[in-house]
């Protein structure tokens, strides 16, 4: 894929999209960073939840609709609600969890607390909030979570009070708490069942087991030469096609780390092609062997991290990966998703642009 630049219309409710190869751009009315995809059976055309980020008490959470046949996308005022403080992360219920039988979707949100809403045909309604400090009224900060595909009963998330949490959104209750690190934790991702990993500000990537809530295993440690200081690392995405493997970015950090569960502590690979720091990544479904990562040097590079890196005999491993494809807008991006249903769709969000790519 080349750069393109993309010029966009007012926002409507049924919104005229301007596209070049396969690039199709949904315009906002404020700046967007978390985004999500729809995995209900009932739509056919794809859906998707962006999140607002101003520096405000009041943001606000928009479901937007994507015709692949007219190239539009649709809005419906009526599914736009008010959520406090910027989302820091948005899911729907997973496609493992048979929603074919329900109008009613469900959809999960993090900030101040973790919030379920009932997404309706023609509103939008709060189910449950729910606070990770189950000794005070007042919540930390969640700073991102994880919907369990293989349980959707199971939501983890993290928080700068040091701790994970899992909620059973079933009940409505914290299921388990776990001091998980030093340092704030800033991300999280289920790697099978009752398993998952965290990434922290004390450089590490946790592995924990609900059935051994008492330890961890520290598999990665983002360590900087030549003081040896552990760096923070911010995102996490364990890839759930294939899970020996899980991909994680650090703090200011222009490479993607690759960690096979298999070979702990030493990396797989190291992608070292954006010229930025890297801000966010995503796991292709189903086959995962690709990965997509975005960063502030406005491109999305597209990965084939299986086919390109290789073990040899004595586990020593090939690092210099070349992209198999790459895109370039025309602002720095925040946040990346492949669509968990369509392998052909990646959705990107930068300044108030909610960007499609068909790849």
């Amino acid at each position: 894929m080349s750069s393109v630049h993309v010029s966009m219309q007012s926002q409507a409710v049924e919104q005229k999209t301007a596209s070049a190869a396969g690039v199709y751009t949904y315009v906002a009315q404020w700046p967007i960073y978390a985004v999500a995809w729809s995995h209900h059976r009932a739509y056919s055309k794809p859906r998707l939840a962006i999140g607002s980020f101003l520096e405000d008490y009041a943001n606000k959470v928009e479901l937007v609709q994507f015709d692949p046949d007219t190239s539009n996308f649709s809005t419906d005022g009526r599914l736009v609600f008010d959520h406090p403080y910027a989302p820091t992360n948005v899911m729907f219920l997973p496609s493992e969890a048979d929603a074919a039988s329900s109008t009613v979707e469900l959809l999960a949100t993090s900030g101040d607390y973790l919030r379920l809403w009932a997404v309706h045909h023609d509103r939008v309604e709060m189910r449950a909030l729910l606070n990770s400090n189950r000794g005070s009224e007042f919540s930390s900060a969640i700073t991102s979570f994880d919907w369990a595909a293989f349980n959707p009963r199971h939501i983890a998330g993290c928080s700068v009070d040091t701790t994970c949490t899992v909620w059973d959104v079933e009940k409505e209750v914290v299921e388990a708490q776990l001091v998980a690190h030093d340092k704030e934790v800033y991300d999280v991702s289920w790697g099978g069942t009752g398993v998952f990993a965290s990434v922290s500000g004390d450089g590490s990537v946790r592995v924990f087991d609900l059935r051994d809530k008492e330890r961890s295993t520290i598999i990665y440690e983002n360590v900087t030469a030549p003081n040896r200081d552990q760096s923070p690392l911010l995102r996490l995405e364990w890839n759930k096609a294939d899970p020996r493997f899980m991909a994680t970015v650090g703090m200011d950090s222009s490479a993607v780390v690759i960690l096979d569960i298999r070979f702990p502590t030493a990396p797989l690979a190291e992608l070292n092609r954006h010229r930025g720091s890297v801000n966010a990544v995503s796991w292709a479904p189903q086959v995962g062997r690709q990965l997509c990562s975005v960063g502030d040097d406005s491109r999305a590079l597209i990965w084939d991290v299986l086919s390109a890196v290789g073990l040899s005999s004595d586990g020593n491993v090939a690092v210099d990966v070349e992209p198999e494809m790459w895109y370039g807008s025309t602002l720095e991006i925040n946040n990346v998703r492949w669509s968990p249903v369509e392998m052909d769709w990646i959705a990107l969000t930068f300044s108030n642009k909610l960007q499609l790519l068909r790849v």
